[in-house]
């Protein structure tokens, strides 16, 4: 078979095609060169990408409906059912790829990164590590006086090589986690940030919070900074801190929305959650980020909702 990004092979011509293609080869350079040069030949090309997105994006409007099921056979579904499961199967097909490829300003950004269901153990100059969850990206920017990490996506967990001359700072947009000899975990959030320790110090300023917080946390405290929100905190047992890099997802007490939010990285497609009620019900338990398809049926049973699998890469939490 061709490498997709072989000059000779026939370029795609529209952006879902191009989507896939990127999506079969994320590390091929070549192609997203002759995707950047597709995309700016033409205003009708970056048309073509933005009705891709509007499609995705009209997911969100689909009705509420206890009473879906698993659609009929093509063959003898109704005119408008068809229509309608060919509009869903061409939306998550593109949404994979969508999910599989990084947009292009954070591969420029990003020193190292991941992609769905895929960890990375990076090793930095100063001998500390950050284990990079699915779909993260993290930018490094050392000197004499500071090292500093951005999260720019996703969840990392750091174990810190302690240095009393440099401080080790990882930055988010919502808050800065500076290390005081430690290992732990930093998750980035909708409209804000988790830390939780497993070993040692860290101290969390986060401006945005109401009030702002200034906070020291020690192995077992987390702490959730979210923009404009009052700082939550709490305890959990140090051994759940972490356990993603063990395709485990420990959680108390939080939101439906922020557990498949948790989920959709190791998922090759798009999960959609209708009901808002729904997503605002908190639970308690452990899920198996392996098979993000069945933890999110346990969500389901848990809140007396349901699942809806309309392809390989759509599913719908559905509460009514």
């Amino acid at each position: 078979m061709e490498p997709a990004g072989d000059p000779s092979r026939p370029a795609p011509r529209r952006a879902s095609e191009w989507l896939v293609a990127l999506r079969e080869a994320p590390d091929d350079d070549e192609l997203r060169r002759r995707f950047d040069a597709w995309l700016a030949a033409s205003a009708s090309h970056a048309a073509d990408l933005h009705q891709v997105n509007d499609t995705l994006a009209a997911l969100d409007e689909l009705p509420r409906a206890r009473t879906w099921r698993p659609p009929d056979p093509v063959r003898t579904a109704a005119p408008r059912r068809r229509r309608l499961i060919a509009v869903l199967a061409s939306a998550a097909l593109a949404a994979a790829a969508l999910v599989a490829v990084p947009p292009l300003a954070l591969w420029v950004e990003a020193d190292h990164l991941t992609g769905v269901a895929e960890q990375k153990l990076v090793d930095l100059p100063d001998g500390s590590r950050v284990q990079l969850a699915p779909q993260s990206a993290i930018a490094i920017a050392f000197d004499d006086r500071q090292r500093q990490i951005r999260l720019l996506k996703g969840e990392a967990l750091f174990t810190v090589s302690h240095q009393a001359d440099r401080q080790f700072v990882v930055e988010t947009a919502t808050a800065k986690v500076t290390d005081l000899g430690t290992a732990f975990d930093v998750r980035l959030l909708p409209d804000g940030v988790e830390v939780a320790v497993s070993e040692g110090l860290v101290q969390v300023d986060a401006a945005q919070t109401r009030p702002p917080a200034s906070e020291q946390l020690q192995a077992g405290d987390w702490l959730v900074a979210a923009d404009r929100q009052p700082v939550e905190r709490g305890r959990r047992p140090v051994e759940e801190i972490g356990a993603w890099t063990q395709h485990r997802l420990a959680v108390k007490d939080r939101p439906v929305s922020e557990i498949v939010a948790a989920l959709r990285p190791y998922f090759g497609g798009m999960i959609v959650v209708h009901g808002e009620a729904l997503s605002r019900h908190r639970l308690t338990g452990y899920y198996d980020l392996a098979h993000p398809a069945d933890a999110l049926r346990a969500v389901a049973r848990a809140q007396g909702a349901t699942v809806f699998q309309i392809s390989p890469w759509l599913l719908i939490l559905s509460g009514g």
